[in-house]
């Protein structure tokens, strides 16, 4: 039997804590959700948090259930110096790639930030030429606070606008699956077809589907 390995546990202020200490009172956590999901568009946040600001339960958002992220949401929203959370449509995704469509969206995060940010933290990727200073930390959504607090506001107000989509294309059941690569979604991809503009045609699973299936049904064409 395979042993298991001992739970990391990071201090989520470090990063934070660095920087506030050196007069940077404007540190801008940003992270992504939905990069992988097979339709609609990626999330992208980013938020200030007060110098100082501590909340335990403010982590990785893939970490929380639903009813958590909702609630951290709320609270991250009513704290927060400043946030902004922004989507990159699939076509854009289709057009750039998934990581530079989630730098393009990054990069529009950090120039509206207001104010001016000290430095930006960002979740695994790295931003070319930026005006700001920049930090990439891996796993940083588990690492610093404020890129785990932009992960919940990203992850949070994806699927809210995948439950509205749902309501658009009741067929697919985007509020069960949010368009990730379930068997659900799959089969509904089967019968119906992607959705032109709205599912990612870049990706090969979506290449695989549009190009051997014969679709029961194919609507949402145009």
């Amino acid at each position: 039997m395979k042993k298991k390995t001992k739970k990391e546990v990071y201090d989520r202020y470090l990063y934070e804590n660095k920087y506030w200490s050196k007069g940077c009172n404007y540190v801008l956590g940003i992270d992504e959700a939905g990069r992988g999901s097979w339709a609609g568009p990626i999330s992208v946040a980013g938020v200030v948090l007060p110098v100082g600001y501590k909340n335990d339960e403010i982590n990785d958002s893939k970490l929380l259930s639903a009813a958590k992220r909702q609630k951290l949401f709320d609270v991250i929203i009513k704290d927060a110096v400043w946030y902004q959370i922004t989507f990159v449509p699939a076509v854009d995704v289709d057009k750039y790639n998934p990581k530079q469509a989630t730098i393009n969206g990054m990069k529009k995060i950090i120039e509206k930030c207001n104010p001016k940010p000290d430095v930006a933290l960002i979740d695994a990727e790295k931003i070319q030429n930026c005006k700001i200073k920049t930090e990439s930390i891996i796993k940083g959504d588990q690492k610093s606070i404020s890129i785990a607090a932009a992960s919940i506001l990203a992850k949070v107000s994806r699927d809210l606008l995948m439950c509205e989509y749902d309501k658009k294309y009741p067929e697919y059941e985007f509020a069960k699956h949010k368009g990730y690569g379930t068997l659900l979604h799959l089969k509904k991809i089967r019968k119906y077809g992607p959705i032109e503009k709205f599912h990612r045609f870049s990706y090969n699973s979506i290449k695989e589907i549009n190009k051997n299936a014969n679709f029961e049904e194919r609507i949402h064409s145009k």
